[in-house]
């Protein structure tokens, strides 16, 4: 994903995460990167492990789980963070919208002791500039100052949605990591979530790493796509490569698989079969078993990546020429 930009500002390179105990992959070998001011989408269905990738980034990952590969962001190696050093780049440097806005907050606490509180943590502001950052972001996203005094429990999922993106807004991190943030809205509430988070791009010049099932939120937000499946990466591309010449047939089943305006279908495509089980998984292509287009080799050894063009790439036997991708 080179656009001209030299240095991306978040790199990764093979990265894994794996069980402490049994040494069991759930994600394997995923290397992608990210140019400051761009969308990157990360899509596959449940259990394809984005959001496990998403807390690894972080450095969330649950006790027992490993994280392996190389991860640089803005120019550091965030191997070498220690526990202080992540608390001070999250936030800051990276800050997460969760896709469960409800319980991302303190139900017990008002919403601006809890928006305040953390710009004075991560941000280090005193207790008057914080709350003037507070509302100046709460005024972005079209929230009243009156929010501030509400509990939770007493804003729509659409308001607290924007709650948490006003405070990123306030935090103006360099990128912003969205785990679904539109899951469980409406689809008014959720258009204005997606041009809250473009505003969020281009105001503060933020990247953002978009988690997502949606293909339609893929196609309007993302600059580059990266497709996973049973914890690996099948396919990534700019988003054009990938709508307009899908090349895995996991990418083209998503494609068939979602609706199109105008096109009137007695039934819509789904993907036969089911992920495979995590704890056995193949040693050829996981997808092989759903797959209705395999050809002879995909028996063998689980595919390397192949270079379709310089930002495209696949894992596919239906492409291998002997050219291995990296």
């Amino acid at each position: 994903m080179n656009h001209g930009h030299p240095v991306p500002l978040l790199e990764l390179r093979h990265v894994s995460v794996t069980e402490g105990l049994s040494g069991r992959p759930l994600v394997q070998d995923v290397s992608f990167s990210l140019q400051r001011g761009h969308c990157l989408g990360i899509v596959g269905e449940s259990g394809s492990g984005k959001s496990l990738l998403c807390r690894a980034l972080l450095g969330l990952l649950p006790s027992g789980l490993v994280r392996s590969g190389q991860l640089h962001f803005d120019g550091r190696d965030l191997g070498r963070l220690d526990p202080a050093g992540w608390r001070e780049l999250r936030g800051t440097g990276m800050a997460v919208i969760l896709q469960q806005a409800m319980t991302a907050f303190d139900p017990l606490r008002p919403l601006g002791k809890q928006l305040e509180g953390a710009l004075r943590d991560r941000g280090r502001m005193s207790a008057a500039r914080a709350r003037e950052a507070v509302c100046e972001a709460l005024q972005r996203v079209d929230l009243p100052e009156t929010v501030l005094s509400s509990y939770p429990h007493q804003l729509s999922g659409g308001m607290l949605q924007r709650c948490m993106i006003a405070l990123t807004l306030a935090l103006r991190p360099a990128l912003v990591v969205a785990d679904e943030p539109t899951t469980a809205l409406d689809v008014t509430i959720q258009a204005q979530i997606l041009d809250l988070l473009r505003n969020l791009k281009n105001k503060i010049n933020s990247s953002i790493m978009l988690i997502t099932h949606d293909l339609g939120v893929i196609a309007e937000m993302a600059d580059y796509v990266v497709v996973m499946y049973a914890g690996r990466v099948v396919e990534k591309g700019t988003v054009e490569e990938i709508f307009a010449n899908p090349a895995h047939p996991y990418t083209i089943g998503l494609m068939a698989s979602k609706p199109v305006v105008g096109k009137k279908v007695d039934k819509l495509y789904s993907i036969p079969g089911k992920v495979p089980n995590p704890i056995n998984m193949p040693d050829y292509c996981y997808f092989k078993d759903r797959c209705e287009m395999q050809v002879e080799k995909c028996s063998g050894e689980y595919p390397h990546m192949i270079q379709l063009s310089p930002t495209h790439m696949v894992s596919c036997y239906r492409y291998f020429d002997g050219k291995v991708g990296e």
